[in-house]
């Protein structure tokens, strides 16, 4: 799948089936995050996969409406440096780019938290210096999906050429 095709169907999965992650492709996965850009090359991340049963139980539960993410076969923890002020837009970049590395390959995954993530924190023994953005939960999908069946608003309610307002 080309990257555009699956910035194009790339889907929320909530529910996963119980088939390992291949360990290549959860590697590619941090890999594709840490190579994506971030402001000045600061780079300030940190990404920790918890594939162990229990810790991803623990981790899970922590995150308000990501209980889910127990069923997964892995989660990707994201935490930034507290004092990078362009920390949560570097996060969200590099988790794009797992998201779709996995989605790519056919594994499905989902944003979960994003505040209130200090148990988490304690779970992983993250330090203070660093904020925990989110618990990524990836795995197989459970169902079959129909990728790209998305509602959106059409481009030109959302996109303008030159100027706010102008049709592109």
């Amino acid at each position: 799948m080309d990257v555009f095709e699956a910035a194009c169907t790339v889907l929320a999965v909530r529910e996963y089936r119980d088939d390992p992650i291949p360990e290549d492709l959860d590697r590619r996965m941090v890999e594709a995050a840490r190579l994506t850009g971030s402001s000045q090359n600061g780079q300030p991340w940190h990404f920790v996969v918890v594939t162990d049963r229990e810790q991803l139980r623990r981790v899970t539960t922590a995150v308000p409406h990501g209980k889910y993410g127990a069923d997964a076969a892995l989660a990707i923890i994201v935490a930034v440096e507290r004092t990078n002020r362009f920390g949560l837009s570097d996060a969200s970049r590099a988790i794009q780019s797992m998201i779709l590395t996995a989605w790519s390959e056919g594994v499905g995954s989902n944003w979960t938290g994003f505040t209130g993530m200090d148990q988490v924190r304690s779970i992983l023994d993250i330090p203070e210096e660093y904020d925990v953005v989110v618990v990524v939960p990836f795995g197989y999908p459970a169902g079959r999906l129909r990728k790209g069946r998305k509602r959106r608003k059409p481009l030109s309610e959302v996109v303008s050429g030159d100027r706010f307002g102008q049709p592109l």
